[in-house]
């Protein structure tokens, strides 16, 4: 061999991995450090996108883990709409680091906890978790009694899990400037009031985010040492940019810095892999085919590929799985249509003008 591009494996030129084949059958995007089994108890976490991988995983039969279930007398109908079976536990969207950071930091007594509460109309609003209730709380100790029971639902998560999926969003934030907690979306947007002298944006930088990704992989280790993580990057783009850029050029930075995040910490920590749905959903290569007509939702077929890609590229790498007795129960996350998502970043869609 004279140089070190002569003989490589098909996959590694763009020709032979990528212009000469039918882009719905390309594989081994993927290779996996760690094999993804039934028994396996799965926890999602994350921006919108973690629902679908929640949702294709339970589907399978994988034991998807539902660390805060509903209430058993609680009708389906209004399950989703108190956002009970969309995460493992009932934070809604977690966009960025931080906010899963500052979840966890909470949960375990790391941080003083966060006395603000946002009051609209007789009712309680919890600015770490605007939307989780349709009308908010009844009263400030029925809001707190809530959090505890997330807090509770976290540690059973991170204490039990086998393997942690998050799904990086966003690079844009917005902090309390006093108290240095961020919030899960923009004060005034939802509810509560936006007051430029106690709320400050921030975009998070590539530093930053590696340095909080890796300050919460250490404490749910200390809490559990089996617990790996699987890292993906959210295909959709930001719904809206406070940057003052041009919202496409704002997605690209977003998502260009947290695909760079991603892949360091796959590179630096052997207990956290990538799986690159990021790319599958908007490479060139497939044409923009999975994304809905307003080029920002992705669409189930789109979902279809890249859990497609998931799981070949599992069984290539460990081969196939042995079929379980005794199925598991289908999960209420499950029971949702792969393209109905809770997406919280949408709302903000409504200042458009």
């Amino acid at each position: 061999m004279s140089h070190p591009y002569e003989g490589l494996d098909r996959n590694s030129y763009w020709r032979t991995g990528v212009a000469d084949c039918n882009s719905l059958q390309i594989r081994g995007l993927w290779k996996p450090k760690f094999r993804v089994q039934k028994k396996h108890k799965i926890v999602t976490a994350g921006s919108c996108f973690a629902q679908h991988i929640g949702n294709a995983l339970a589907a399978r039969g994988y034991h998807w883990f539902d660390a805060e279930p509903a209430p058993e007398s609680l009708p389906d109908a209004i399950k989703r709409d108190y956002n009970y079976g969309i995460f493992s536990f009932r934070t809604g969207n977690i966009y960025t680091a931080k906010m899963l950071l500052q979840w966890l930091e909470l949960a375990y007594g790391l941080r003083a906890q966060i006395d603000e509460v946002w009051e609209k109309d007789g009712r309680f609003f919890d600015p770490l978790r605007p939307a989780i209730e349709p009308d908010g709380f009844a009263s400030r100790d029925e809001l707190i009694a809530a959090r505890e029971a997330v807090y509770a639902a976290i540690r059973k998560a991170v204490s039990e899990a086998d393997i942690f999926v998050f799904t990086l969003g966003l690079t844009e934030s917005w902090r309390n400037i006093e108290h240095d907690f961020e919030y899960a979306l923009c004060p005034g947007t939802v509810t509560g009031a936006f007051d430029p002298q106690k709320h400050e944006f921030v975009n998070h930088k590539h530093a930053s985010i590696f340095a909080d990704v890796r300050a919460a992989l250490r404490i749910m280790r200390e809490q559990n040492r089996k617990l790996k993580m699987l890292v993906t990057v959210s295909p959709v783009p930001l719904t809206a940019t406070a940057s003052g850029q041009h919202v496409l050029t704002a997605t690209t930075y977003s998502k260009s810095v947290l695909r760079g995040v991603a892949g360091q910490l796959c590179e630096r920590f052997k207990q956290v892999d990538y799986f690159p749905s990021y790319e599958i959903i908007t490479s060139p290569v497939y044409r923009g085919m999975f994304y809905a007509p307003n080029m920002r939702s992705v669409v189930p077929e789109g979902v279809a590929v890249v859990m497609s890609n998931f799981f070949d590229d599992q069984q290539a790498a460990f081969g196939a799985e042995k079929v379980a007795k005794v199925a598991k129960p289908v999960t209420r996350v499950a029971q949702a249509r792969a393209d109905d998502v809770k997406c919280e970043e949408d709302m903000l869609d409504a200042f458009a003008r």
